[in-house]
């Protein structure tokens, strides 16, 4: 009987030494593999909390029976959670912990930026871009599926600017510079700049983009003159064997209708993307004044690109970007019948653009490749206001060869290019035609090289020649400080250059009507140098709340610009002025994280001065002081909410006077299923309009000159849709 006592006893025994295994986890460095030492792990079924030894190691022993969740966190790593079983199939678990530079880098992997020529994501880029892509830029879609104008806008150091009340022509601001000062490219071609800048921002759906890439200061090394304020880089979508098939309708209450569709696949050695829209809208004034806040207008746009893998080596794509519209505003009666109301004012525009891309990339071998790049661009475009017609048409080319070389440690590029910009005027008067054909020879060295563990370094050097406006030389130099794996830091400056036409805002306010040619003779380039200098700051307060912080610094300087002057006779004539523009500021911009909710801060100060002959004054319609606000809340694949609340300061105008402050509200809600979603948008709830301030224009309405335009005019507008993709 004792025997079988004994035999009891020693299977019980056994049974709890099975249930009290000892288990040793090893936690390491996901990239180096050494040993993380001082790593925090508790059981969340125990609420024991255990910390890894000088060689990374856990040892966990004495637990009953059952499945439990280890979680480990320690600063300057991504928080992980690991299930195990007692018993366990095996007494030793190795735990890789990943940085948070490395997340981040890893989460920005296919986030690769192609603005700054080189194939660096985000992360390791000596050149600070900011990026509006994926989930973000489908978010601000659903705010306007029409166009990128309220995309940009809504980016801290971003301002669009109106500069037609009736047509809504709007223009882009970087850090308080002009339009004009802004380079904005479709896949790294210039397909927006002279004539065809004008109606850019209006023209361009975003549901073919894949991301939009913007740097801010000094570019014109990259790509050549004109990006003295910054580049904004609209990168389209690329074909993937998995097909992707979209469409996204979208009314709103401001009388307006959106129908998009995107199609995309990758067969083989083929692929197809096509993007195909049409935007309408009806004449709208919410302030019944009898003039049209948004104009009657009616716009078709179609983006066919064909993707050729000959090997792996050797890659063509070829497309083509059609737009074609009409557009009219001014009074709503003579829109709405013209020939019972002959006498009112109407501004009409009538516009065609079709632009080629063409590129072909040879890989030598893993390291080097060279790329052969060539577009043309046709834009035509027709406004006619009471007794003025202004017609002009604009041919321009822009042809590219580089070479690269990636390295482990260095990443070259050089290349040269040739810029031809032609325009034509169509005019029965005798004023001077404003024709010109601008040829640009330019060539370019980059380099990119990881000097330190630490320190990346960014090089650049373009000279180019501007037939009848002579040589610009334009070095740049940005470095990347990474600090620790929080902390990280970019300073960056450059030279840059415009080219003068008189396609600016100033010209765009009155239709370019009695403006005198350019002359080389009197006319010379714009020049001028910019600084920069940002930290960045990540961190994981909790493994609920994240926080990112941004600040940067910046400075440019614009030797003798180019301002519109009024002569006598009405006339206009653009000259190059003895003195200076330079604006400086700061952006500081905070990322607050709390499970599905994400807050956005930006706070933007803008410092823009014109120093004309000794006498300085504020640079025109500046917002000073600037805020922007944005609440998100997201389950994934479910819900979307946002509310935004943007401020924008006082701004001096250009008759002396100063426009008033403001706010603007929004709110956006969505609801997702697998295959469609619905949402809606409450944009400027408050019903924030410059017709509330006071008139926007001076004398009869047959006849109205304007003031510049600073704020709303639309006021509260609700647009809602559906998107479906198959």
């Amino acid at each position: 009987m004792f025997k079988y006592i004994l035999l009891i006893v020693a299977i019980a025994s056994i049974g709890t030494v099975q249930a009290q295994n000892k288990i040793t986890f090893h936690i390491k460095n996901t990239s180096t593999n050494e040993p993380v030492k001082g790593a925090s792990a508790k059981i969340e079924e125990t609420n024991e909390v255990l910390s890894s030894d000088n060689n990374g190691n856990i040892i966990i022993e004495n637990l009953k029976n059952g499945d439990y969740t280890l979680s480990i966190s320690i600063e300057g790593y991504a928080p992980n959670k690991t299930l195990f079983k007692v018993p366990a199939a095996v007494n030793f678990i190795e735990i890789a912990l990943q940085s948070e530079m490395e997340e981040e880098a890893e989460e920005m992997k296919e986030i690769v930026v192609t603005s700054t020529r080189g194939t660096r994501t985000i992360s390791n880029i000596p050149t600070r871009v900011e990026f509006i892509a994926g989930e973000e830029l489908e978010e601000k879609a659903n705010m306007k599926p029409g166009d990128i104008r309220m995309m940009l806008n809504e980016s801290t150091g971003i301002q669009t600017q109106q500069t037609s009340a009736t047509s809504g022509n709007s223009s882009i601001r970087i850090q308080g510079l002009d339009g004009r000062y802004t380079q904005i490219l479709k896949d790294g071609f210039p397909v927006y700049s002279g004539a065809s800048s004008g109606l850019g921002l209006l023209q361009t759906p975003p549901l073919d983009l894949k991301q939009v890439e913007i740097i801010k200061g000094s570019a014109s090394t990259l790509y050549g003159g004109g990006a003295i304020a910054g580049l904004v880089n609209l990168v389209s979508k690329t074909p993937t064997e998995e097909r992707e098939l979209r469409f996204l309708i979208n009314g709103t209450s401001a009388l307006g209708l959106n129908i998009n569709g995107f199609y995309s696949q990758q067969f083989d050695k083929i692929g197809l993307t096509v993007f195909a829209s049409h935007d309408r809208n009806a004449p709208y004034d919410p302030a019944d004044i009898q003039l049209t806040a948004i104009p009657k207008f009616e716009r078709f746009n179609f983006n066919p690109k064909l993707f050729v893998n000959f090997n792996e080596n050797t890659k063509l794509n070829f497309g083509i970007n059609t737009v074609f519209e009409n557009r009219i505003g001014g009074n709503i009666d003579y829109i709405k019948d013209e020939n019972k109301y002959p006498d009112s004012y109407f501004e009409k525009n009538k516009t065609k653009r079709i632009s080629t891309q063409f590129t072909l990339t040879h890989k030598f071998n893993d390291q080097e490749s060279i790329t052969i790049k060539n577009s043309f661009n046709n834009f035509s475009r027709i406004i006619t206001i009471p007794d003025y017609i202004f017609d002009g048409l604009q041919n321009s080319t822009f042809s590219e060869i580089s070479y690269s070389k990636n390295g482990e440690i260095a990443e070259w590029v050089a290349g040269g290019n040739l810029y031809t910009d032609k325009f034509t005027e169509n005019s029965q008067t005798a004023f001077p035609l404003r024709n010109y054909n601008q040829i640009t020879y330019g060539a370019f060295v980059q380099n990119t090289v990881k000097a330190k563990e630490w320190l990346d370094i960014e090089t650049g050097l373009r000279g180019d020649y501007v037939v009848d406006y002579g040589f610009s030389l334009l070095p740049r130099i940005s470095a990347l400080f990474k600090i620790n794996s929080k902390l990280t830091s970019r300073l960056g400056g450059g030279l840059g250059y415009k080219t003068p036409t008189i396609f600016t805002e100033e010209s765009e306010r009155i239709q370019y009507q009695n403006v005198l040619p350019i002359n080389s003779d009197f006319n010379k380039l714009e020049k001028s140098y910019g600084l920069n200098f940002d930290v960045n700051y990540k961190t994981k307060i909790t493994e609920d709340i994240s926080l990112s912080l941004n600040q940067l610094f910046f400075y440019t300087n614009v030797d003798n610009p180019l301002i519109l002057t009024s002569l006598p006779n009405d006339l206009y004539q653009f000259v190059n002025i003895n003195g200076y523009l330079d604006t400086k500021g700061t952006e500081t911009n905070v990322k607050l994280g709390y499970k599905d909710f994400k807050l956005f801060v930006g706070y933007t100060f803008t410092d823009a001065s014109i120093d004309n002959n000794g006498i300085k004054s504020q640079n025109p319609l500046t917002a000073k002081h600037r805020l922007n606000n944005v609440l998100m809340y997201e389950v994934e694949d479910k819900w979307k909410a946002g509310l935004e609340a943007y401020y924008y300061s006082p701004q001096k105008l250009s008759d002396g006077t100063t426009g008033r402050e403001y706010w603007i509200f929004g709110f956006m809600v969505e609801k997702l299923w697998e295959n469609f979603s619905i949402f809606a948008n409450f944009e400027n709830f408050t019903d924030t309009r410059q017709t509330k301030f006071g008139s926007i224009y001076t004398g009869p309405i047959s006849n109205p000159v304007f003031k510049d335009i600073y704020a709303p005019l639309d006021g509260f507008v609700v647009n809602a849709g559906i998107k479906i993709k198959i």
